[in-house]
């Protein structure tokens, strides 16, 4: 990231132009990237593993909804008290445990039995997940100027997703060298030393840091206002009184809604109604995580420079947002369309592409507004959006199993294509949102706390 320039820099931290500044802070940056890596890999190798897994099981279409449903159920739930512990204790330590929690429940999930213990283990791995990216939100507040954040969301985002993109890939790799169950237990040990050299290197207070001189203090300009601290709790009347927030849980909530099932049902639909082979099918299930990394930067990027351009940022935010997801819906009736098994995919991953320019708009949206209690919103909104999460998979496996002639029949192409519909009008209702979001506003308590903090 490259330095602000002198006239960018603060009056009062002038002595400090003539150093040279450390770059603590991309390593701050890469430590995230590889987290939100590890993130996807634990959370899509059950997608890929699903087959093996419902055969060795007995698990009906139902009963692994119902347990892909498990771990985004509590996602969502501990998303809200993750983003506030990040807010109050600093990300440093709960970083820490959650990663360790869910990397913990990713080994264990290769040790399961039947539909009840796997279901225990998703929900407790997601317990750990939740803590992901509202803490690294938080991370970026405290740790970033305002003008690097929304870029590095895209870059944080780009990396999750092509986390989740290879993964297929790993995971037919692992099982043919062992078995699915081994698996879970070779990338929950990864999550381990991620841990291990966290911990040991990164700081709360970027100040604090040894690797971080007086020029690099200087670049972040107040940011470290942002830091953990125990005087005021998150402001949730506030937030619920308030129409942005509102509007953008509900965008998040149709956003993920339709992402969902990349990560999900897409390597069943591949083999068992494309009747694509494991291994193609692995490759072409990564796709759609592929195209979506890419938007997820192109969606930072986009935001930026219609911003520069127009001298508007509200509109610039509102524009890649909105056309985003209506695009997403669009482009998932179009797949239902094609019968080319490679064609229709490259269309999902365009899908995923449109789906993920709404990424880093909506996570700079808590950065903005949030300030201080940025964690708690980006909790919030993330809780909302997985709540879409949860109710997706099991909604499919509904549609899948109603349109069955017989309950030992596979699903029908039909039944396909009307998860795909419902999915696409989800969408439309998620771009609508985007109208009556103000996403440079800052909340007035997060306003107060960080003037009184500069003061």
């Amino acid at each position: 990231m490259p330095p602000l320039s002198p006239a960018k820099v603060p009056a009062h931290a002038a002595p400090a132009i003539r150093q040279r500044p450390t770059h603590a802070r991309q390593v701050v940056l890469g430590f995230i990237v590889l987290m939100a890596m590890l993130t996807y890999i634990d959370r899509v190798c059950i997608s890929q593993a699903a087959p093996e897994m419902r055969r060795d099981l007995g698990l009906s279409e139902k009963e692994m909804g119902y347990a892909f449903s498990a771990f985004t159920l509590t996602y969502a739930l501990c998303e809200i008290p993750a983003g506030w512990a990040g807010d109050r204790f600093g990300p440093r330590g709960v970083l820490m445990k959650v990663v360790s929690m869910w990397s913990l429940f990713t080994m264990a999930t290769g040790l399961v039995w039947n539909l009840a213990s796997l279901i225990v283990c998703r929900l407790l791995f997601g317990v750990g997940e939740a803590g992901c990216f509202p803490n690294a939100t938080k991370v970026f507040t405290i740790w970033l100027p305002s003008t690097e954040r929304v870029r590095a969301q895209g870059i944080l985002w780009l990396a999750a997703r092509w986390g989740g993109a290879f993964t297929p890939m790993l995971v037919v790799a692992t099982i043919g060298l062992v078995s699915w169950r081994w698996a879970f237990w070779v990338f929950g040990l990864i999550g381990f030393v991620w841990v291990w050299a966290f911990f040991r290197w990164f700081r709360d207070r970027p100040r604090e840091h040894p690797a971080v001189n007086a020029a690099e203090l200087a670049l972040l300009d107040g940011a470290e206002h942002n830091a953990p601290g125990h005087a005021a709790g998150a402001p949730w009347a506030e937030l619920l009184a308030n129409r942005t927030v509102w509007m953008l849980w509900l965008q998040y909530f149709c956003l993920s809604y339709g992402w969902y099932f990349y990560i999900t049902w897409l390597p069943t639909y591949l083999r068992e109604a494309r009747q694509v082979p494991l291994e193609k099918s692995a490759v072409l299930a990564g796709l759609p995580l592929c195209f979506g990394g890419i938007g997820c930067f192109a969606g930072g990027w986009l935001a930026k420079l219609l911003a520069a351009r127009s001298g508007n940022v509200r509109r610039a935010r509102r524009v890649v947002a909105g056309t985003g997801l209506f695009a997403a819906g669009v482009l998932l009736v179009v797949a239902t369309r094609i019968a080319d098994p490679v064609m229709g995919m490259i269309a999902l991953g365009l899908a995923s592409f449109a789906n993920d320019l709404a990424i880093a708009p909506s996570w700079a949206v808590c950065m903005d507004t949030g300030g201080r209690f940025a964690g708690a919103l980006s909790g919030s909104m993330n809780m909302m959006g997985n709540l879409g999460g949860v109710i997706a998979p099991v909604v499919v496996g509904y549609i899948l199993t109603a349109g069955k002639a017989t309950p030992d029949a596979p699903p029908t192409l039909a039944s396909w294509t009307t998860a795909f519909l419902v999915a696409a009008a989800v969408y439309v209702v998620g771009a609508a949102a985007w109208l009556f979001i103000d996403p440079v506003t800052p909340l007035p308590k997060a306003k107060e706390s960080a003037s009184s903090a500069q003061g």
